[in-house]
């Protein structure tokens, strides 16, 4: 019995003094009210489009052809389907990069 009572405070002790050296929690760039996390969501969105259409202009300009005189003008579906599949592409690294 004289064991669990010597043991109990040093586990206590051992688990106090780990706590203590932990960091504190850093800043989070998480609205705390409504209207902050509507200005985030309203500003990430509107970095994500941008960033969507580079990315899209920049594909566009570093391939042979026009691919977006190809959509519009000629109405070629296999372009018009290369052009999304980039665009979906940009998108889903734009949103790991915001959550992660």
């Amino acid at each position: 019995m004289k064991k669990i009572f010597v043991l109990t405070p040093l586990l206590l002790l051992a688990t106090s003094l780990m706590a203590a050296d932990l960091p504190a929690a850093a800043p989070s760039w998480h609205g705390q009210t409504l209207l902050s996390t509507i200005g985030n969501v309203l500003i990430f969105a509107a970095i994500g489009i941008a960033a969507a259409i580079i990315g899209f202009k920049l594909f566009d300009k570093f391939t042979p052809g026009h691919l977006e005189k190809e959509i519009i003008e000629h109405k070629n579906i296999a372009a018009a389907i290369v052009a999304a599949a980039v665009i979906l592409g940009v998108s889903i690294i734009i949103a790991a990069s915001m959550l992660g």
